[in-house]
């Protein structure tokens, strides 16, 4: 009997923990899996910090998108100039009027988190730092993050650079997303030599953590230290923000636990394949009564484990859907809910295309309409 009261006790103990995330050590937080690209768990998310070589991100975001866009290339020679050469803070101690390649001073920027790579990248990509800043914060306009403020491309303090957890959350998703061979050859580089100096990644999640591939971290006196760490472990991959911990160690420590956490006790879940049929659905004034309808993209839920079940789908057409209909246009949405409470609606489209019927089905059809 005592037993089957412990077996008990510690049941319920994992049900309550699952629910409540784990208490972190840090002034905000966002846990988040990138598989769904839900948010599980977050803390002052969106309070504004100083976000101090998270900043790194964004210009490396940039960078890959002139590399993308072929206005620059890895081989690219840049000459580094007298104010890259006497940046502050960390360095990959490039030299001034030194030719260096794009490669190079982006391993600076990532794995030594080199504030004097960051200003000749900038300086390279828009011909000064400041023109650069512009490119930054129209990126982050355009990604969503409505409480960011770049000043500078390498996060050094500034009254008006700040950012959010939830907004870098955004930020490291989209570079992962965006520039996926890019954040694997340089972002789980443990260390980088240059100028006869090796330095090491300050992210220690990259050696006590073999599914762990990145992604930065950061620290000032006033920011405290602060770590973005994503991990794949199957199919699944989640990605933690932490800012303001209060040492190395610590930072690693909570951002380790953050993603054990997302990993035990929530399930990533397949509703539907993108080519898979959701439902076939009314056309009106079309050459076809049916019109297949499917999701644009993998649609994936995550939801706290042993709950799968409990998840239901309703597809919400358009109506009256009317011809014509292209391929690939939205025709309704897929409405999901977990235990009849609202997860979101996700876009349907048309899988196929419905042409315009003839006169006649078509007055037929208007006739219909008016008595629906």
């Amino acid at each position: 009997m005592r037993l089957w009261i412990l077996a008990l006790l510690l049941a319920l103990a994992a049900a309550v923990q699952a629910q409540q995330p784990p208490s972190v050590i840090g002034r905000a937080w966002v846990l988040a899996d990138l598989t769904s690209g839900q948010v599980l768990a977050a803390e002052r998310a969106d309070e504004r910090f100083e976000p101090a070589s998270l900043t790194k991100l964004m210009t490396a975001y940039v960078v890959f998108s002139a590399l993308r866009d072929k206005k620059l290339s890895l081989e690219q020679m840049v000459t580094v100039s007298e104010r890259a050469w006497r940046a502050a803070g960390s360095r990959m101690f490039v030299e001034p009027r030194t030719p260096v390649s794009v490669d190079d001073l982006i391993r600076g920027m990532v794995v030594q988190s080199g504030n004097d790579a960051c200003i000749a990248l900038a300086e390279a990509v828009a011909g000064a730092e400041e023109v650069f800043v512009q490119m930054m914060n129209r990126e982050a306009q355009r990604l969503g993050m409505r409480e960011t403020r770049f000043m500078n491309a390498s996060g050094l303090p500034d009254p008006q650079h700040y950012a959010t957890a939830r907004d870098l959350h955004l930020l490291a998703a989209a570079l992962i997303r965006d520039f996926p061979e890019a954040y694997a050859q340089y972002y789980a580089q443990k260390e980088f030599r240059y100028n006869n100096i090796t330095q090491h990644n300050r992210n220690r999640l990259l050696w006590l953590d073999p599914s762990v591939d990145g992604v930065k971290t950061g620290y000032t006196e006033a920011a405290g230290y602060c770590l973005i760490a994503s991990s794949r472990r199957g199919p699944r991959r989640l990605l933690s923000v932490l800012l303001g911990s209060t040492s190395e160690s610590v930072r690693a420590q909570e951002s380790q636990k953050l993603l054990n956490w997302g990993f035990q006790f929530f399930d990533a879940v397949k509703l539907y394949d993108r080519q898979q049929v959701v439902k076939e659905i009314e056309v009106w004034k079309g050459d076809r009564r049916q019109l297949k309808a499917g999701v644009a993209a993998d649609l994936v839920v995550t939801v706290p484990k042993g709950k799968a079940d409990k998840l239901k789908a309703e597809l919400v057409a358009l109506q009256p859907l009317v011809a014509p209909i292209e391929k690939g246009q939205r025709v309704g949405s897929l409405r999901v809910t977990l235990d009849d409470k609202p997860m979101g609606e996700f876009p349907v489209v048309a899988q196929e295309a419905a042409a315009p019927a003839g006169l006649f089905g078509r007055a037929w059809d208007t006739l219909r309409l008016w008595f629906k």
